[in-house]
């Protein structure tokens, strides 16, 4: 079967930069990475082309090869019009193209290189927590599906203390396999051991070799005051253990906080909507308000507020992450129309308004409005 073309392969243009080749090709490792894509057989074949693509494209000499030549100037020895001038052998293999560019990201390699088992998997959890709690700070419990370490063989995954493990005779402990390939030395992790360098002769019956075992932990979170919503937490060495006496995973902890009946969060800021009847805010007086540090605020409200007026309460803010700096609470009001009014609020009302229409000066943004639309009639444009 025909190889594709390498630069397909990476869906890039020819005159493709280098920027863009890698771009391409973390997009693509990423997408069909063994680790993403476990038993997967197509994705791993995937994973390889896209490797062997990257890995010939990159090199500007190994590219002008193979613009001229094509697939030719790299199999059999070089043979197919392209000389030995060039020395192309990959001293690492596939697997080092992507460590170098990935490092750490995929959580497979804290354990080490070659003849380690891999580390623990790291754990997602989510926590849901109140708004006075984001802004006091508090302590969560996080109840997480994980694997832990073997109590029957200590980790070990053996049946025998003694001894544990056998050197892997396939890959005589380095955990990885290599085969040439034209000029190239092509990697890739031992099926036998699956690149932990060691076999088991004598697998412990609980965990059949692996080490760990699954089990749900209760775990304590301490919560920061100042969390944002959609905060991570990290909690190292909280994740599911490694086999064989591997290195744990890490615990991720989501926040999310959840909207409050009152207090709107601005950052370091709080919002908060206070609704006035329409004589406290014609007359003005004082106003008591609660704070998210359960203290009361008294706002003074003057004389002739409108709705949409914001009153700056200093300090009543928000706490800030790792600070003891707290941000400033915003009141916002908002004037209501009285309802269901007695005869005698009634009467009242109606002789306020034949005294407002009279005095002309008691709601200037009205008197306002509507003397611009006497004019526009006046004026023939209606």
């Amino acid at each position: 079967m025909a190889k594709q073309d390498f630069y397909a392969t990476l869906g890039v243009a020819r005159d493709a930069g280098t920027e863009e080749l890698k771009k391409a090709y973390r997009k693509l490792a990423m997408q069909f990475h063994p680790d993403r894509n476990p038993g997967d057989k197509q994705a791993e074949a995937k994973f390889k082309e896209v490797n062997e693509a990257y890995d010939i494209l990159k090199d500007d000499q190994k590219r002008a090869a193979y613009d001229r030549y094509g697939h030719a100037a790299f199999e059999q020895g070089g043979q197919g019009g392209f000389g030995g001038g060039f020395d192309f052998q990959a001293a690492g293999g596939m697997g080092d193209i992507f460590e170098q560019m990935f490092g750490e990201f995929m959580g497979g390699r804290r354990g080490g290189g070659a003849g380690r088992t891999r580390a623990g998997n790291d754990i997602r959890a989510a926590v849901e927590i109140e708004l006075t709690e984001a802004f006091a700070g508090t302590k969560a419990n996080v109840r997480v599906p994980t694997r832990v370490v073997c109590d029957a063989c200590s980790g070990t995954g053996s049946e025998d203390k003694n001894r544990a493990a056998d050197t892997c005779s396939t890959c005589k402990g380095t955990g990885k396999l290599r085969t040439q390939q034209g000029f190239f030395l092509v990697e890739r992790t031992c099926p036998t051991c699956g690149g932990a360098g060691r076999t088991i002769r004598n697998p412990c019956k609980v965990c059949h070799g692996v080490g760990t075992v699954g089990r749900e932990r209760t775990l304590q979170v301490q919560i920061p005051p100042g969390v944002e919503d959609g905060t991570r937490i990290r909690l190292a060495g909280e994740g599911e253990a490694g086999g064989q006496g591997a290195p744990p995973g890490d615990l991720y902890v989501h926040v999310a906080i959840r909207p409050h009946a009152i207090f709107q969060r601005d950052g370091s800021n709080i919002l908060m909507r206070v609704p006035l009847r329409m004589t406290q805010a014609a007359l003005g007086g004082d106003v008591e308000v609660p704070s998210i540090d359960s203290s009361k605020a008294k706002v003074k409200i003057p004389p002739g507020t409108q709705t949409g007026d914001q009153f700056r309460l200093r300090g009543k803010g928000f706490s800030v992450l790792r600070s003891a700096v707290r941000g400033d609470m915003y009141i916002q009001v908002s004037v209501e129309t009285p309802q269901h009014l007695t005869r005698r609020q009634r009467e009242l009302l109606e002789e306020f308004e034949l005294e407002a229409e009279g005095h002309g000066k008691g709601s200037p943004e009205s008197e306002g409005f509507f003397s611009k639309v006497k004019e526009f009639f006046e004026g023939g444009r209606g």
